[in-house]
């Protein structure tokens, strides 16, 4: 069973697979991709790299950006470390679709980094300080099995 919801433009599908949960898939449109980035060879494989998903809708000039929230947060991470002005409308695009992450979501970001500071927690998930502290004491308190 798949769930599908359409929020301005954005689509997120959600469902299960051989019984286990598929992370939450986000669907970004990007009008007139090639004709608005320069080097788009280069930023189709940062995306490819991400493991995201970028296909051409149809036979028009539209494309689509396929991913999940660690997906997008990591293509985040390494667009801003480019300086090629004319990929700071996908960044902004893709930084509008991502939202913000969920407490289990932060957590589980720290669990992968542990040691992460609270100032780069903040800047990586795009959260309050204390979302991100909280996240931090959740991780740091929570019984090893």
């Amino acid at each position: 069973m798949y769930w599908t919801i359409v929020l301005l433009g954005i689509r997120f599908i959600e469902g299960r697979f051989g019984g286990r949960l598929v992370s939450v898939v986000i669907h970004i449109l990007l009008p007139s991709f090639l004709r608005r980035v320069m080097r788009a060879y280069e930023i189709k494989a940062i995306i490819r790299e991400s493991g995201a998903e970028l296909s051409r809708i149809g036979r028009s000039r539209n494309w689509r950006l396929s991913a999940n929230r660690e997906q997008l947060t990591n293509l985040i991470h390494e667009l801003e470390q480019t300086d090629e002005p004319s990929w700071r409308w996908v960044l902004t695009k893709i930084k509008e679709s991502r939202g913000q992450l969920t407490e289990k979501e932060l957590v589980n970001l720290v669990a992968r980094n542990p040691g992460i500071s609270v100032k780069e927690l903040v800047i990586l998930a795009n959260c309050t300080i204390a979302e991100a502290r909280s996240a931090i004491d959740t991780y740091e308190w929570q019984d090893e099995d």
